[in-house]
Parts: C-alpha cells; sequence; structure tokens
C-alpha cells in the first residue's frame, strides 16, 4: 500500500479548498457589475471609484508573501480559517457601507483577508497530496475552481443585482465561508513548521511596500501611460525589493527563503509562468476592446464570445494531469505554449472586416495551449520547495503572476498605444481638439467623430479602426514571439526524462517530525 497517496478525506477537504478560490475570483468580476449601482447610492468621487475597484487587488498582492510564510509558522489550517472568517466580516462591513470612504475601507480588509486564502490552499494542498500524480490533479482541480469563479461571477452577480441592492454581490461570500469555517477543522489537517523563529517586522514591511509599490505603478503606467509619479512608484517599489531581497540574505530566519531560488524546477517554473502571465490580461483587454469598437458588438455579447477562451482553459486544466502521466512536463508545456503562440499567429490576420470567429479561436488557442504550463509549473514550484516552506512557495508563485499579470498590461498596453498612434491618421480637416482625443484611444476618436460632419466622421472612424487594428497584429506577433521562447525555456529548463535533482515523494509526516507537524 502505497502511503503517501492521499484518501477520501483528503479528496473531500480539496472540495472546501477550492471554495476560497472561487470567492476570490468571483469577487473580482462581480464589482464591476455592481459600479453602476453604488456609483449612484454612495455617490464617490472618481478618485474614490478607483480606489474601490482596484484597492482589493494591490492588497492581495502586496500581502500575499507576508501571508504566505506567517501560514508556514502558525499553522496553514488556521491562517484559513481565521482569513476566511475576516473575509466574511468584511464582506458584511461592504455590503452595507453607507459611504465611499467606508466602502474603500472594507475593500482594503477583504484584500488583506483574501491574502490569506490563496497561499493557505495552495501550500495545504502541496502537503495533503504527497504522490505527485495526485497533486498536480488535486492543483488542476483547484484552478478549475478560480477560473470558474471567473465565468459564474458575472452571472450570479447579474442575477443578484437584478434582484437586490449592489451589497448583496458582497453578502454572497458569507454563506460560503460559513461551510468553510464548518467543514475546515473536519476534513483539513493541520501543519506549520516547529522550527521557524519570529517573524522579521521591517522584512514584511519592506516586502509589503516593495510590492505596492512595483504593482501600482506598473498598473498607472499601463493605464493612463508613461508618467513621472507611476515611474517613481515603480523604482520606488525595485528599489525596497532589492532591499528585501538582500536582508533576507543576512537574516537566520528569513520572511522569504532564498534558497528556494537555488532550486533549478523552482525558478525555472516560477519565470515560465511569469512570462507566460504577461500576455493574458492585456489581450484579453484588446480583444474585449476590438470585438466591441471593431467590430460593433454588444458589450453582452462580446462578454458571450469570451465564454469559449473560459472554457478551453477549463478544459485544459482538466486534461493536463492526465497528459501529464504520459508526457514529461517539459514537453507538454513546451508543446502547449506552442498551440498559445499558433493562437497569436492569428491576430496577425485580423482586420477591420474579420469575422468575430477569427479572434475567440485566438483565445482559445492561447488558453488551451496555455493552461498545462499554469497547472504543471504552479505544481513544480509548490512540489520543489520543502514541506516547511510550501505556504512561501505558493505565496511567491501568486504574487509573480500578480505582477507578470500587471507588467503585462504596462508592456503591451504602451506598445498598442504607440502603433495605434503612429498610425492613426487624422483627416484632413478635424479640429486640432478632435485629432487630440483620436490619438487617445479608439473609444476617444469615435467619441470624437460624433461630432464631426459625416464624411470627416466616417473617414475619422475607419483610420482609428484600422490603427487599432494594426496595433492588434503589431502585439499579436510580439506575443506570438514570446510564447515560442517560454516554449523553448520550458522544454530546456523542465524537467523532460527523470530528474536526477527530483526528490522521491516524501514520507507521509508524523507528528512532532523534524521537520514538520502534522496535527488532525
Amino acid at each position: 500500500m502505497n502511503m503517501n497517496r492521499a484518501g477520501r478525506r483528503e479528496w473531500t477537504g480539496l472540495a472546501a479548498l477550492i471554495l476560497p478560490t472561487l470567492l476570490i475570483s468571483i469577487d473580482v468580476s462581480v464589482l464591476h457589475l455592481a459600479v453602476p449601482a453604488l456609483t449612484e447610492d454612495l455617490r464617490p468621487t472618481s478618485a474614490q471609484l478607483l480606489w474601490i475597484n482596484d484597492i482589493y487587488g494591490f492588497l492581495i498582492a502586496g500581502f500575499l508573501i507576508t501571508m504566505g510564510n506567517v501560514g508556514d509558522r502558525v499553522g496553514r489550517r488556521k491562517l484559513l480559517l481565521i482569513g476566511g472568517a475576516a473575509f466574511a466580516g468584511a464582506s458584511v462591513l461592504a455590503a452595507y457601507a453607507p459611504s465611499a470612504e467606508l466602502l474603500i475601507a472594507a475593500r482594503a480588509l477583504l484584500g488583506v483577508a483574501g491574502a490569506t486564502l490563496m497561499p493557505s490552499t495552495l501550500s495545504l494542498i502541496r502537503n495533503m497530496f504527497r504522490d505527485s500524480a495526485q497533486r498536480t490533479t488535486a492543483i488542476s482541480l483547484w484552478m478549475t475552481g478560480f477560473t470558474g469563479g471567473m465565468v459564474v461571477g458575472p452571472l450570479v452577480g447579474g442575477a443578484l443585482l437584478e434582484n437586490f441592492w449592489w451589497g448583496s454581490v458582497f453578502l454572497l461570500n458569507v454563506p460560503v465561508m460559513a461551510i468553510l469555517l464548518v467543514a475546515g477543522p473536519l476534513l483539513l489537517p493541520e501543519y506549520r513548521a516547529p522550527a521557524i523563529g519570529r517573524i522579521d517586522p521591517l522584512s514584511v514591511l519592506l516586502s509589503v511596500a516593495a510590492a505596492l509599490l512595483a504593482i501600482y505603478g506598473v498598473k498607472e503606467i499601463a493605464s493612463y501611460g508613461f508618467a513621472w509619479p507611476a515611474a517613481a512608484a515603480l523604482l520606488a517599489g525595485i528599489a525596497l525589493a532589492v532591499v528585501f531581497v538582500r536582508r533576507q540574505h543576512r537574516l537566520d530566519d528569513p520572511l522569504l527563503d532564498m534558497r528556494l531560488f537555488a532550486e533549478r524546477r523552482f525558478t525555472a517554473a516560477l519565470g515560465i509562468l511569469m512570462l507566460t502571465i504577461l500576455i493574458d490580461p492585456p489581450f484579453s483587454l484588446l480583444i474585449g476592446q476590438h470585438l466591441q469598437l471593431v467590430n460593433g458588438l454588444s458589450p453582452l455579447t462580446a462578454g458571450l464570445l469570451m465564454l469559449p477562451a473560459s472554457l478551453a482553459v477549463i478544459a485544459g486544466f482538466l486534461v493536463s494531469p492526465a497528459l501529464a502521466r504520459r508526457i514529461r512536463p517539459g514537453y507538454l508545456a513546451g508543446a502547449g505554449l506552442a498551440v498559445g503562440a499558433a493562437g497569436f499567429l492569428l491576430l496577425t490576420q485580423v482586420t477591420t472586416d474579420s469575422h468575430p470567429a477569427l479572434l475567440v479561436a485566438s483565445q482559445v488557442l492561447f488558453f488551451l495551449g496555455a493552461s498545462p504550463i499554469f497547472v504543471l509549473g504552479t505544481d513544480l514550484v509548490v512540489g520543489a520547495a520543502p514541506p516547511e516552506r510550501s505556504g512561501s512557495a505558493a505565496a511567491l508563485s501568486e504574487t509573480g503572476q500578480e505582477f507578470g499579470g500587471a507588467l503585462g498590461l504596462a508592456v503591451f498596453g504602451s506598445v498598442a498605444a504607440a502603433v495605434y498612434r503612429a498610425t492613426l491618421e487624422v483627416p484632413a480637416g478635424a479640429p486640432a481638439a478632435v485629432g487630440e482625443a483620436a490619438r487617445d484611444t479608439l473609444g476617444g476618436a469615435l467619441a470624437a467623430a460624433r461630432d464631426l460632419p459625416q464624411a470627416t466622421a466616417d473617414a475619422l472612424s475607419l483610420t482609428a479602426r484600422e490603427a487599432f487594428t494594426t496595433s492588434i497584429n503589431v502585439t499579436g506577433a510580439i506575443g506570438a514571439a514570446i510564447l515560442v521562447v517560454t516554449a523553448v525555456l520550458a522544454v530546456l529548463f523542465l524537467p523532460t526524462a527523470s530528474d536526477p535533482d527530483r526528490p522521491e515523494e516524501d514520507t507521509p509526516p508524523q507528528e512532532n517530525a523534524g521537520d514538520l507537524q502534522l496535527r488532525p
């Protein structure tokens, strides 16, 4: 009998671990639907509305490393349950917030609580599923839950907003977290590393400040273009990150064990994950704009046309464990990324007259092809770390992907904007103010065209749509090139054969074992 293999309790416990990830992804998407109603009720300023949307994601990213380390020290199950209770409480505060200021505060608390959930669930999976094949399957189901939340979020949010007030989208969190709080102690064992010293407060401050400043700077540049305040925030974040890393090398009990990066599989998988996630958010944004502003589809129709990509990635998550039992991770990830590159090559063929099916096919190929690296890369990152550091490894995986997504929006958003401006030809006779608005964004060009004579308006609309399509062609080619390079890196640096550096499966931990404590 293989003592490493998980049984019925572990698989049932996995269902409880999927609940928080499902909620986090739903919570990201439903707020966008609630914005019109809460704006009418709370009357936030434009700056307050921005913070209502952004502070949740900022604080999740900022506190991931700290919370992953806290879970390693105090116990992953304990931190998960504390975070779940805090998430439910903050959800009630958000639902009944009487002002924009209090809603921002509640969203901030949700972000800090949310940062406890992702690394805790992933590190518990690493310790509950000691068999590598079972762990890959468990991670694929965990990621399916997260993606499923992104799919059902708009549907659930729309149904709630159709029948209740805007705060109802937050109250959805309460019964789900109540289930977690009841099921967690019954189904989830406790894991913690007993031999780690006290947390270094300065390291916590440095890690949070570095992550917040860097991601804020990148997102501001992505949203509004280059500006010195955003650039200064990004540079300050990078500088603090350097100070943080140097401090970790000097500490006996670091907040982040830099020895993790000495493990080749860990570093390679983390880097390849970041390169892949770099491409996802900006192209989803560009394709969504093309469907609405170039193809002329309604937001609902455009949203429905983007559902096949979500279903493709879910299908990819579910089949990846079975494929991984037959194909080595490096080859499987490399082949998948090559398929994703083919999807991006389709974007180079898009014109203003292209059928929307071409854009849908591009997205489907990318998400289907990228799904193996998301599953296998996450598995390699968490599995490469020793059990007592699995919380820190999980937090690094999530932080890397958060930063990769933000960086992708900034880089590809800037490239697309530059190509758009360079290829846009403002019709002769258009006022200077119209030309300035048109060069800013495609939406600005179409809005400015409404006030022009018909012939000039048609000419401006056509050239703006053509310029935007050209920006998609160029960035699609760049994205395909990045995916080809990433596929080569996956084949070269991820395991492609029996890996002598890969440790044998961990033996089941015993109570008060030297490096890990397991409690029922």
